[in-house]
């Protein structure tokens, strides 16, 4: 499993808030063990402090996406890099059982969990995890979504470094919002020329009399 992966984590955990629709999915310890996948070790040590803790480092972590997305560059990998120092991974060579073609075994790094708590084998993995996709891709890779009140965060990984919003559905509806908008800007400029032209008229017609 590459390091890289590990960048999910913290888009999962960020993403179980909505500040602009007021929605917040992360209001209990069964919430928190599906922030990690049903088969983790760390999951089945959380506890209803966790929720709290948990909470706590997602406001860190979407401060991390605001930085980047405003462009403060700095101050994105300064955020990111308290988080580093204050959760400290736990790297192992792994390989659960995977062989290659020719028998031999599969090893990759994997980021062990941490024998704590819940909460600080969660934020060391997904701080590592959006670290190694910031120093590999650049901060500008970190976006928060622009289709209002979204504001979900996401990772772009497009060739073109275009990626704008969280999913198709953002997307879509950002699309067809601006659409509208500029359906409502051309009526409202027809109307106006043609008033315009009516007044014309009207002052024509005064001034041959």
């Amino acid at each position: 499993m590459e390091l890289a992966y590990y960048s999910d984590y913290a888009v999962r955990l960020v993403n179980s808030e909505e500040p602009g629709r007021n929605k917040d999915t992360l209001t209990s310890v069964e919430a928190v063990r599906e922030l990690f996948g049903g088969s983790s070790q760390a999951a089945r040590r959380a506890t209803d402090a966790d929720v709290t803790r948990f909470r706590s480092v997602r406001a860190r972590l979407r401060a991390v996406f605001e930085a980047a997305d405003g462009g403060d560059e700095t101050l994105a990998v300064d955020l990111l890099n308290s988080l580093l120092l204050e959760f400290p991974v736990s790297p192992q060579i792994s390989g659960h059982g995977d062989h290659d073609a020719e028998g031999k075994p599969m090893w990759h790094m994997h980021l062990a969990d941490h024998p704590s708590n819940a909460t600080s084998g969660y934020a060391a993995i997904s701080a590592m995890g959006l670290a190694f996709h910031l120093t590999e891709h650049g901060v500008d890779r970190l976006g928060l979504c622009e289709a209002a009140p979204c504001r979900n965060a996401y990772l772009d990984t497009s060739t073109n470094r275009s990626r704008r919003y969280c999913s198709d559905r953002c997307a879509t509806r950002a699309n067809v919002a601006a659409y509208r908008a500029r359906k409502r800007l051309e009526t409202e400029r027809s109307a106006s020329t043609g008033r315009a032209a009516e007044t014309a008229q009207r002052s024509s017609a005064n001034g041959e009399r």
